[in-house]
């Protein structure tokens, strides 16, 4: 869709408002509106932000950040690709923006303007990236004050199906009027938790869609009287929510990671691949991990990957080969990262994604041979003779990995990097004191 496409559009709907959106360091989306008459010349001259919002943590404070102050604004100035209108909120429109200078250039603080660099330089090389997210969720309502399950639903099950059988037709007639096209739906393993998976495309609009469903489900969610909470660890006693990323390099018509030659029909680029994300999947989960409740997920035997391993349909790694579908095997192929979740900014862990990867391809990472139990199943000996690490287990530690990850750091570049981790140690600070329970109460409505 272009300009004109655009601005017909909103003619023909009537619209009366247009959110300009993005997702910041705390993985919050966030944005402002344009009255829809303003729109013509908005859509070009974009709308002004506070170059602060580069420091605005999820936990709605200011992170010391230089540059980032009272002084000086950056322009939301929106994709018009991502126009959708909305059908969960009367007479309203959205497109997801690019943070741009004054002087005409990507903000170098701006996460989607990383990814869009990532993508540039798979692009030199005559490649893409193609992605898709599984996304997770819980559906609640309050009672006496708490928020609870909105039904008991169990695993898989049919009557779970039933139970939010409305509310997901809704859902799914929602994603399906924004043109979102779904790939399948099932109940999870905690009480009234969803997963949805979303066909695979392009990688910047894969995480474009990562946002547009988040809002959507949780939009729709509330004309029910329900929340639909994507946060990694809600609830504390039940199973957490990821939004396991799927993901294939691709040149031409022909998918890199296919090789029927090889074992698994994974390519030599694909383990390079791998071996690259989990050289610096360390640093990289203080990216697709973003939360400090995240870290309440990523326990061993949760089928969240607490490990750096990786395996053929082995849902105990953090990277998981999935198996290919029958008549389809080199169209199919991908890898699927597990350990990431809402709380991350998903233009922040493809990216990220992106540069782990391809460090393992320049550098021919080998990731070691494929682990074939639940790596938390070894003893601790035989982890260490097969060079199996534990992921970090708090923010702080993950944070601390990225600081010392030149590879992923030089990605970002001195500004982004910067801000995410004053961000990031600004909200481990602010959760410092605070229980579990506590942590997992004020990410609840936050995702």
């Amino acid at each position: 869709m272009n300009v004109q496409d655009v601005l017909q559009s909103a003619r023909t709907a009537n619209l009366r408002l247009v959110r300009f959106q993005y997702c910041d360091n705390g993985g919050v989306i966030r944005g402002k509106a344009t009255h829809a008459s303003r729109l013509p010349t908005r859509i070009s001259e974009g709308i002004g932000q506070t170059l602060a919002m580069g420091a605005w943590t999820g936990v709605e404070t200011l992170a010391a950040v230089e540059r980032m102050g009272p002084v000086g604004e950056f322009r939301l100035i929106p994709d018009p690709q991502t126009f959708s209108i909305l059908p969960y909120v009367p007479n309203t429109a959205s497109m997801m923006c690019d943070m741009i200078t004054l002087d005409g250039q990507p903000w170098a603080a701006d996460p989607r303007a990383f990814l869009k660099r990532m993508l540039a330089r798979l692009a030199r090389q005559g490649r893409r990236c193609e992605a898709s997210v599984e996304h997770e969720f819980y559906f609640a309502r309050q009672e006496m004050g708490k928020y609870v399950p909105a039904d008991r639903s169990l695993c898989y099950s049919t009557n779970g199906l039933d139970e939010q059988a409305e509310v997901m037709d809704a859902v799914l007639a929602a994603l399906e009027a924004q043109g979102i096209l779904i790939e399948l739906f099932h109940t999870e393993l905690g009480p009234s938790q969803q997963e949805l998976s979303i066909h695979h495309s392009e990688a910047l609009r894969a995480a474009d869609t990562v946002c547009l469903v988040r809002e959507t489900v949780r939009g729709v969610a509330r004309k029910f009287d329900l929340l639909a909470t994507f946060a990694p660890k809600p609830f504390i006693d039940q199973a957490g929510s990821g939004a396991h990323i799927h993901f294939s390099l691709w040149e031409g018509k022909r998918n890199l990671f296919y090789d029927p030659t090889q074992p698994g029909t994974l390519s030599q680029l694909g383990r390079h691949f791998i071996g690259g994300v989990l050289h610096h999947l360390r640093g990289l989960l203080a990216l697709s991990c973003g939360s400090v409740n995240s870290y309440s997920r990523l326990l061993p035997h949760f089928w969240s990957s607490a490990y750096i391993a990786w395996g053929f349909d082995n849902r105990e790694g953090a990277i998981r080969v999935p198996s290919t579908f029958w008549g389809r095997e080199g169209d199919s192929l991908n890898l699927e990262l597990k350990c990431a979740d809402h709380s991350g900014n998903p233009y922040l862990a493809l990216g990220g994604l992106l540069a782990a990867g391809l460090d393992g391809v320049e550098r021919r990472l080998e990731p070691g041979e494929p682990v074939a139990i639940d790596p938390g199943n070894f003893s601790d000996a035989e982890r260490e003779q097969r060079g199996i690490r534990r992921l970090p287990t708090t923010l702080s530690e993950a944070l601390d990995a990225l600081e010392q990850d030149q590879v992923l750091l030089d990605a970002l570049g001195p500004l982004l990097s910067a801000a995410y981790l004053a961000v990031k140690r600004n909200e481990v600070d602010f959760f410092k004191d605070k229980s579990p329970e506590e942590i997992a109460a004020q990410h609840f409505y936050k995702f």
